[in-house]
């Protein structure tokens, strides 16, 4: 007999049965999901990555992907060792917060209190400048980093091969990616502490947060599941050499997603510095007109679908990262690569979209009248410097950026369009006397108003003999490491940088080659009826490149 008290029992049971089946659907559906993104990118016979995804502080997928060890074959582990580049930066970050938090600095010091013969030109260079790329000066990666790559460095020597280099701005002006801001902080830890940067981060990060697969990186040192990195040059390469010393506290340290999981659960317990100091780290800092720069302290500024992130991403020589953590969800994405061939942040981004159940890719399309859309039409000029032209074909709107390639953008509102695969909108204004325009890249935006001139017609490749262009075939030396192979199949000419898509180039004249992707152009030069170098022009920037091979 089933008595009133079992049929309650039994009701509960099939409740918490029927509960429990999507959950595990979900489970299934969310992992399958992160698969098919991650397999497409990483192949089983090539570099690899690992990935880990947490939400509420638990582990809900670690796998990883390719080759550890493209010579030897050996299968990537989810617990490799990589370098992880700038991800260094929030480490050096919270590492002056620490030191701030025990009154032995401010973030508005000057760094002439700690180097007193730093030439600022008269200007205030402060730790909060350094810390959010607005300090204007040389970032030493854009110098000519290939005449010392091999070398070893101190970091007194490393700040003297740059501090005498002209100021790009002036302090606050302008937002500028800059490497050399985090040499200097990596100092002044050093001169503060009494410490190395590797051992403060050591016994003040790694060791209190059993971090114990990390470490400062080292190329002669035996790293227990180190995977070996790699650069594309007609086909996978060792990556060049690069001593460790030169990242420094810029991007020297090596870690695996597992520590960098522990690493942010860490930062969001406060375990290592108060909650209204890590918050310092991530606030978005203005310049001094006002204008946010989308950057913290150590972390970038963004959202997805409207939810704010914090991120980071890094490159080095043979090893790409990125990692995004979503405060209001609690979810946080790291993935670790083994070549400067795939970056991860775009996938990276995805997949935590997908985790807050905001993917990409699913907006729908609303029907606007061909009258609506030719109004748009026209070149708009936007405050970031873009030339953006908009035009329409067979009922359909594109848009091109300077001379590049057009992208087809669709309508999710009548004045809203988005562009395909991509995380970009523009917003149209019609209303006004000028038609203006709002291109937003997540959380960036950048204002356009239309201009007066003409839609540019498109340019026109001619024919050149397959005589002349297998003279172009080679490699051109963009800076070390850093190489554009040019290779002739079936009568076009293709052109990879290190690392990047390779693209198709088209000729304008018997020396002048074009890309429809983008707004870039190669032209190459002959000394002596022989090709010895180029020049590439891309963004109104010329860059002259040397044959190599």
């Amino acid at each position: 007999m089933i008595t009133t008290k079992h049929r309650l029992g039994i009701t509960f049971s099939l409740l918490l049965l029927c509960i429990a089946i999507p959950l595990t659907s979900f489970a299934q559906s969310i992992e399958e999901k992160f698969d098919t993104l991650l397999q497409e990118k990483y192949k089983p016979d090539g570099p690899g990555a690992t990935v880990l995804v947490t939400k509420q502080g638990k582990i809900i997928y670690h796998k990883a992907f390719g080759l550890a060890n493209i010579e030897l074959q050996v299968p990537m582990k989810s617990n490799n060792v990589f370098e992880i580049g700038s991800i260094t930066k929030q480490f050096t970050s919270v590492a002056i917060l620490m030191l701030m938090e025990q009154g032995k600095l401010t973030i508005q010091d000057e760094i002439t209190k700690f180097i007193p013969d730093y030439p600022t030109h008269g200007k205030k260079i402060t730790i909060h400048h350094l810390l959010n790329h607005t300090s204007g000066i040389k970032s030493y990666t854009s110098m000519n980093l290939s005449e010392i790559a091999a070398k070893d460095m101190t970091p007194t020597e490393l700040i003297n091969y740059f501090k005498n280099e002209p100021m790009d701005f002036d302090p606050g002006e302008k937002w500028l990616y800059n490497n050399s801001g985090y040499i200097i902080l990596g100092f002044i830890i050093e001169k503060i502490s009494g410490q190395s940067y590797e051992d403060f981060v050591e016994q003040n990060i790694f060791t209190p947060l059993a971090m114990n697969n990390s470490c400062y990186g080292s190329k002669r040192e035996v790293i227990k599941n180190r995977a070996s990195g790699y650069q594309t040059r007609e086909g996978y390469v060792n990556s060049a050499y690069l001593s460790m010393t030169l990242p420094y506290a810029a991007g020297s340290l090596m870690s695996t997603v597992e520590d960098l999981h522990k690493w942010q659960n860490a930062v969001n317990t406060n375990v290592l510095v108060k909650a209204e100091t890590i918050k310092k780290a991530f606030q978005n800092t203005t310049l001094n007109n006002g204008k946010p720069t989308y950057y913290g302290y150590g972390w970038s500024v963004n959202e997805i679908r409207g939810i704010p992130t914090i991120e980071h991403g890094g490159g080095i020589f043979g090893y790409t990262s990125y990692q995004i953590y979503i405060p209001e969800e609690d979810v946080h994405v790291a993935i670790l690569t083994n070549c400067n061939c795939n970056s991860p942040t775009d996938i990276t981004i995805r997949i935590a979209a997908i985790a807050i159940d905001k993917p990409y890719g699913k907006e729908k399309i609303t029907d606007v009248s061909i009258s609506t859309l030719k109004k748009l039409t026209g070149v708009y000029e936007f405050e970031d410097g873009a030339i953006r032209s908009i035009s329409i074909k067979d009922g359909q709107l594109y848009s091109q950026r300077d001379a590049g390639k057009k992208f087809k953008i669709f309508p999710k509102a009548e004045n809203t369009f988005f562009f395909e695969d991509s995380f970009s909108e523009i917003l149209f204004k019609t209303d006004g006397k000028k038609p203006e325009a709002i291109f937003k890249n997540r959380a960036k935006e950048s204002k356009g108003f239309k201009t007066n001139a003409p839609i540019p017609a498109d340019k026109k490749a001619i024919t050149v003999s397959e005589d002349i262009l297998s003279q172009y075939a080679g490699i051109y030396q963009i800076k070390e490491g850093f190489d554009l192979t040019i290779s002739l199949e079936n009568g076009q000419l293709i052109s990879q940088a290190t690392g990047q898509k390779s693209f198709k180039i088209y000729p304008e004249s018997e020396t002048v080659f074009f890309v429809k992707e983008f707004s870039a152009s190669l032209e190459f030069i002959k000394e002596n009826n022989k090709v010895v170098r180029a020049v590439l022009d891309q963004g109104g920037q010329k860059t002259p490149v040397k044959r190599i091979d």
